[in-house]
């Protein structure tokens, strides 16, 4: 299992929850016997696979998130191509982004990581279809409108109680044919985050089962990007339980 990291996004470009400081280092102190891999910025012709140029030149106009969105987008980039390679991997990044669609950001989100970097390698021909879980708490509108009507990419977001967000995952998983599994993985459906309904175990059972259906009907390929969580006392340690499961 590989991390993407770079120190860069311990930066605090702005004052919502997502860039708060100390939130990227709750969740290294847990992931220290991790590989770590570095990121490169993602290109704007990457940037535009899935977002219009206006939707670019929006957030070129913010210069603290701008440099740090590229670089969340290109350690996504590097993650999807680890993962098609066969290696498991994990973009540690921030700003999230599975709030951004074609033409909008918001909810903490500029550029939209996981879908630009699916995309990228269905243009490039290596992947012909993917499936995308995201449990976060929130639903992931952005990536649902970037994907809306595809045929090659089909988007679960894992709501409802417990019980529902388990079974939901699996039987999405167990009913569709894909090459590779993109992971938008949030944290604030916790117990002691904003949601309150998932455990830490329960982090690891949904890594499990994510691992599980991908070795099964992709050749294990599959990788995760981070989206939310909030409670840093917390947060560290359910990244680890989700990755022990998922590697």
């Amino acid at each position: 299992m590989k991390i993407v990291y770079s120190e860069d996004f311990k930066t605090v470009y702005s004052s919502d929850p997502a860039s708060a400081p100390g939130r990227m280092e709750a969740i290294l102190k847990e992931l220290g016997d991790f590989e770590f891999l570095e990121p490169e910025r993602a290109r704007e012709e990457d940037i535009l696979l899935v977002h219009t140029s206006s939707h670019l030149e929006r957030v070129k106009a913010i210069p603290s998130v701008y440099p740090l969105a590229l670089l969340a987008a290109g350690g996504a980039l590097k993650a999807s191509e680890l993962a098609f390679r066969g290696e498991p991997s994990f973009a540690l990044i921030r700003p999230p982004g599975h709030h951004a669609g074609p033409n909008s950001f918001w909810g903490f989100c500029y550029f939209n990581n996981l879908a630009l970097s699916l995309q990228k390698l269905l243009v490039a021909g290596k992947i012909g279809r993917a499936v995308i879980v995201d449990f976060d708490l929130h639903y992931g509108d952005g990536t649902a409108a970037i994907f809306s009507g595809s045929k090659k990419v089909f988007y679960h977001h894992a709501e409802g109680s417990r019980e529902d967000i388990l079974h939901g995952i699996a039987s999405f998983l167990a009913k569709r044919d894909y090459d590779l599994v993109g992971v938008s993985a949030g944290f604030d459906n916790h117990e002691e985050d904003w949601g309150g309904t998932l455990t830490t175990s329960d982090y690891r059972e949904i890594g499990r089962m994510i691992r599980e259906a991908a070795e099964e009907k992709c050749g294990g390929k599959r990788y995760g990007v981070l989206e939310g969580g909030y409670n840093h006392s917390v947060l560290g340690k359910n990244v680890r339980a989700f990755l022990e499961g998922f590697k």
